[in-house]
């Protein structure tokens, strides 16, 4: 699957800092969920990031329904001739 040493991205928090970075690419609520899991966190910071995901979970949602209703109606139009 991956080649040895090799990390599977979304568990990553560095090439998932990296891609949003290059490709404004959002990490998908789950595989966020699980970097904030596999990272050591004390008690206040733990709260606090956990405060910041629901948000983040909130809004990706909404973001979702909102892109989901733009390719709707991209996808009911006509394309352009090349």
């Amino acid at each position: 699957m991956f080649p040895l040493g090799e990390a599977m991205y979304h568990y990553d928090v560095n090439l998932a800092l990296e891609e949003l970075q290059e490709d404004a690419l959002l990490p998908h609520p789950v595989k966020l969920r699980d970097m904030i899991l596999r990272t050591q966190l004390g008690p206040k910071e733990a709260r606090v990031l956990n405060h910041d995901f629901q948000e983040y979970l909130t809004r990706f949602g909404e973001i979702q329904k909102i892109a989901r209703g733009i390719l709707e109606q991209l996808a009911a139009g006509q394309r352009k001739a090349s």
